[in-house]
């Protein structure tokens, strides 16, 4: 497992992944559900 490191560096936004690539820069990816709710059939 990782370690945190710094908290509170990136400003993130809802709806959004964050993580580290390989060369240790910060990336942000969409997510699939865009951090929205699932529907209740």
């Amino acid at each position: 497992m990782g370690k945190v490191i710094a908290k509170n560096v990136v400003k993130r936004q809802h709806g959004y992944l964050y993580y580290v690539d390989a060369h240790g820069n910060v990336c942000e990816a969409k997510m699939s559900r865009g951090g929205r709710k699932k529907k209740k059939r």
